[in-house]
């Protein structure tokens, strides 16, 4: 029964590691590919829709 349980959790950990690995690799060739340079365009459009708001919130300044 030992037997089971080692080649069970050696089997886990074998998967779980070759599925990370494999999702690290398929991320950076999805940023070499499909991105990674410049600002995200959500990041300006927020920018954008921001310009003009007071700031709320924190401790006011006297």
């Amino acid at each position: 029964m030992i037997e089971y349980i080692i080649d069970f959790s050696l089997v886990a950990l074998l998967v779980i590691g070759f599925t990370a690995t494999i999702g690290v690799i398929t991320n950076g060739i999805g940023e070499k590919l499909a991105g990674g340079e410049g600002d995200p365009e959500s990041f300006n459009q927020s920018a954008k829709t921001q310009v003009g708001w007071n700031n709320v919130g924190g401790k006011s300044k006297k």
